[in-house]
């Protein structure tokens, strides 16, 4: 083994892992010539993992090797072949053949390094030699340790691999399934550990996450990070961290498309801020944030509306119901409607096809409609607050105008929230139910904005097939927020006409 020198240390290169989420998450990569673990419980996506390492240095003119005590080649292909993938260019070496499973040839399999590598090793140390690979994949220690008998000799036999592979200038994959839970000897030998979990939910698909526990030398992300294991292989999605995307924009205020309500927010929707819509069911939500977008639209800005309340059939008919046909702006591209199923979603998932959809798409307006239904995709409220931060925070920075509609439970008197996301929002709009003169009419004010001088004054909003109209200052009225008021004055409420009752 060649001695380490400072040159060598200061020229240790990166590779990349097969996985570009992973390689975001690593800051670069896995430094080369290194031995790492990788573990988790069966169903985690280990194995998949190691052929996307593996894959990635063919693509690059590397030699690689997979060795395996717990799946034949057959298995291995049939996993490559659910992916898309050939194997042809990576020898696969089973250790786990008709010899090793003879009884008599496993009471030589793992003698103490210093005395004998046995026949284990030297079936492992013949590969390398004729193979001559940059990369292996070792699956799975688990086996190893069971065959060691016992902790030293399995620790000894641990760190003769890694001398070996490491004298041969090898990047090493070793995969641990952790039926040993107590078993920290790997943690300590291992140059860095990467940790794949799954977790079951009550309801709708598991969710898994990696998270780096150590990885000498270089910096990463640390934290649980987001992955789905899909046709193709392993996609990873690293935690958002808002103050790695600085941008600069120009916080102008742009129309909402109706006057009365440019005039409420103090001239209209800024350009870097977020916009907070709560309501009770009915009361206009979602149609006073289409009727923003489509002010955006017409205006030549790009639109994401990310619903996850309603059938795509029924956003679109009741848009054009009200007046606000979407076709024509989803034929030119310039809008895109996206159904999003929290049950089948990774928080982090969603986060970065918010940001896809602003680095490679280049959205201007995003409007996520509910965060009611968002708040089931996640694992508790606290998250929900900091993901959402995060979010809200790099969206402000690239300057996209964010629409948020939050639901409440009860339509009059009392009403609740799941969560209370206020604090977040630059711009709070807030809209009621309340009776007068035997009819269900709607009340709308703005009780927040952090960029404008907005009114403080209370208007009844009413809907009808030509979209939104916002009536005078319901100043006649005591308690409209409360949808049980008291009438003290002359105000002239607007004529129910056509109100499409949405």
């Amino acid at each position: 083994m060649k001695p380490l020198t400072t040159s060598r240390l200061e020229t240790a290169r990166r590779i990349a892992t097969g996985v570009p989420g992973l390689d975001d998450i690593l800051c670069g990569g896995l430094t080369a010539e290194r031995v790492y673990l990788v573990e988790g419980t069966p169903g985690t996506g280990k194995t998949t993992l190691g052929l996307q390492f593996l894959l990635e240095g063919v693509a690059r003119g590397e030699a690689g090797l997979y060795i395996t005590l717990s799946e034949t080649a057959d298995e291995l292909h049939a996993v490559a072949h659910s992916h898309g993938w050939s194997l042809e260019q990576i020898a696969i070496f089973e250790l786990a053949n008709d010899d090793m499973l003879d009884p008599d040839a496993q009471q030589s399999v793992l003698y103490p390094a210093e005395v004998e590598l046995g026949e284990t090793t030297r079936g492992v140390m013949a590969q390398v030699e004729a193979v001559k690979p940059a990369r292996i994949v070792f699956d799975s220690l688990s086996e190893m340790r069971l065959l060691a008998q016992n902790p030293l000799r399995y620790r000894r036999q641990i760190l003769s691999l890694k001398q070996f592979f490491a004298a041969r200038a090898c990047t090493v994959l070793m995969l641990d399934d952790k039926t040993s839970q107590t078993d920290q000897h790997l943690h300590s030998i291992a140059h860095g550990v990467i940790s794949l979990e799954q977790v079951t939910q009550e309801f709708g698909k598991e969710r898994r996450r990696v998270n780096i526990v150590k990885m000498r030398g270089i910096r990463f992300r640390g934290g649980y990070h987001d992955y789905v294991l899909e046709q193709g292989g392993i996609v990873m999605f690293p935690r958002l961290v808002a103050a790695e995307h600085a941008g600069e924009f120009v916080p102008v205020a742009r129309s909402t498309g109706t006057a009365g309500l440019d005039r409420l927010l103090g001239g209209g929707l800024v350009a870097g801020t977020n916009t907070l819509i709560v309501g009770p069911s009915g009361v206009g939500k979602t149609t006073v944030t289409v009727r923003c977008m489509l002010a955006a639209l017409a205006r030549g800005e790009k639109a994401a509306f990310y619903l996850f309340d309603e059938g795509l059939g029924t956003f679109y008919a009741r848009a054009s119901a009200l007046g606000m046909d979407l076709k024509p702006y989803l034929d030119g591209g310039a809008l895109a409607v996206r159904h999003i199923d929290p049950a089948e979603l990774a928080p982090g998932q969603f986060a970065q096809m918010l940001v896809d959809a602003v680095e490679q798409e280049g959205v201007d307006f995003i409007v996520i409609d509910s965060l009611n239904a968002y708040l089931q995709a996640m694992p508790g409220e606290h998250y929900l607050m900091l993901q959402m931060r995060e979010l809200l925070t790099y969206l402000n920075q690239k300057g996209v105008t964010t629409t948020l509609v939050l639901g409440e439970h009860g339509l009059i008197g009392e009403v609740r929230r799941d969560i209370d996301l206020s604090y977040l929002s630059d711009s709070t709009v807030l809209l009621r139910f309340f009776e007068a003169g035997g009819k269900l009419r709607r009340a709308i004010t703005v009780t927040k904005s952090r960029t404008a001088n907005h009114a403080l004054t209370i208007h009844e909003l009413r809907l009808h097939s030509g979209g939104i109209d916002i009536g005078a200052s319901l100043q006649g009225f005591d308690g409209i927020l409360t949808g049980l008021p008291t009438y003290r004055g002359d105000t002239t409420l607007m004529a129910a006409g056509d109100d499409a009752g949405r």
